[in-house]
């Protein structure tokens, strides 16, 4: 029976571990014959740490590649090999009050998606996509295959064909002459994002994450101890409740489906951010540790072992330049102190956000922890004040709650 729970399993030891947000959720979790395939044990249980309930439904061919039972240990149920008298795609699928609220096919051959956007329905996997398409319940395909089958125009043609009925696609990586299957935090992005509230749908972000470099000579650099953790957590966040987020940064990137624009220093950085922002902008961040001072940059390595005088300079706050050029747009911006009482720290803050006309502004003392790290002890200050101390992905949350509150 697909309803089959093994209450005993192991599977509930980590349901929820990693977050509620898909609790109470029915995933169904279609496989089709790719060697990605191997990826789903580790995709149905990332998934359940989240909240989720996870049915998992098999073809022929992804048997031959993983065997069923890996996936029914991986959710805990029996996995749906083929179709029986108890119709369980329209037990999952249908109208019912119970049905699920996604399907989710993952890896998705080029055979399948072809299959799916003619109307051929001949496996288990089809016919869960065939009963869908005739209700409300969202579709997600995660195609993996050869680079070659994906880039050809017959299966280009099918996707664009699908894209229309509303399905939604994630962009596999091409490497290795492959189009392999998203990563699976990747994956679970576009699931949470799908199945959320969706309260920032329709608005672009526009976020500056992390730290800034200003170069002394070729080699060396000033900078900040900053990770850029906080700004890619709250560009998590806005991405899963539906924004067009962009994310200004120096340095490598977690989310490949979001746009990045790379800068190194803070010129580069208020730059980058300006002319950004005249592609119209619901919302701009300033979760970046700036660089307040840069240095004139000298073309060749300076010797060592010498005493070193650097003249600093003081570069323009790129709020106060973004005010000026966007009188009306709402920003959020941070403020960092150390080693101050939490009245002084809040009181700094609130200069700030009225000096800048700030919609809302983040406050932290570094001095106390939180720069480099995985956790954090914010004041979150609009017309109140929210006392956060978690991690910086609980901070981001608390962030665009009250950042839907603005929009």
């Amino acid at each position: 029976m697909c309803n089959g729970d093994i209450l005993t399993h192991p599977t509930t030891d980590i349901k929820g571990s990693r977050g509620d947000e898909l609790g109470g959720k029915k995933i169904v979790l279609c496989v089709t014959g790719s060697i990605a395939a191997v990826e789903t044990v580790k995709l149905a249980r990332e998934l359940i740490r989240h909240g989720a309930d996870v049915y998992a439904v098999m073809s022929d061919a992804a048997q031959k590649v993983i065997h069923s039972y890996a996936l029914q240990y991986a959710t805990g149920r029996e996995v749906i090999t083929e179709l029986t008298g108890d119709v369980e795609h329209i037990e999952l699928c249908g109208d019912g009050a119970d049905k699920a609220e996604l399907l989710l096919i993952a890896p998705c051959t080029a055979n399948t998606i072809g299959k799916i956007a003619t109307g051929i329905d001949d496996t288990p996997i089809t016919t869960f996509a065939s009963t869908v398409l005739g209700t409300e319940i969202p579709i997600i395909i995660v195609p993996a295959m050869h680079e070659s089958m994906y880039s050809q125009p017959i299966v280009a043609d099918n996707i664009q064909r699908l894209k229309e009925l509303g399905i939604e696609f994630v962009v596999p990586r091409l490497e290795e002459g492959k189009a392999k299957m998203a990563d699976v935090e990747d994956i679970v992005l576009y699931v949470l994002r799908t199945l959320s509230g969706k309260e920032l749908e329709g608005k672009k972000v526009l976020i500056a994450a992390g730290a800034t470099a200003e170069s002394i000579d070729p080699i060396r650099i000033l900078t900040s101890r900053s990770s850029g953790r906080t700004g890619f957590e709250l560009a998590r966040e806005a991405f899963i409740r539906g924004a067009d987020v962009t994310l200004v940064h120096r340095g490598c990137h977690p989310y490949p489906m979001m746009r990045h624009i790379n800068v190194e220093s803070a010129g580069e950085t208020a730059e980058a951010v300006l002319d950004e922002l005249k592609r119209g902008y619901d919302m701009f961040i300033c979760a970046a540790a700036i660089s307040d001072y840069t240095v004139d940059k000298v073309p060749n390595k300076i010797p060592s072992g010498k005493n070193l005088t650097l003249p600093l300079k003081p570069v323009p706050k790129l709020i106060g330049l973004v005010r000026e050029q966007y009188p009306d747009l709402p920003m959020v911006g941070f403020k960092a102190e150390t080693n101050v009482t939490t009245d002084v720290l809040v009181d700094r803050a609130k200069s700030l956000r009225d000096a800048i006309r700030l919609d809302l502004i983040v406050a932290n003392d570094v001095g106390k922890g939180g720069i480099g790290e995985d956790e954090n002890e914010v004041y979150i200050i609009d017309e109140g004040i929210a006392h956060v101390k978690g991690s910086k992905r609980d901070v981001a949350k608390k962030v665009i709650d009250a950042i839907v509150g603005i929009l």
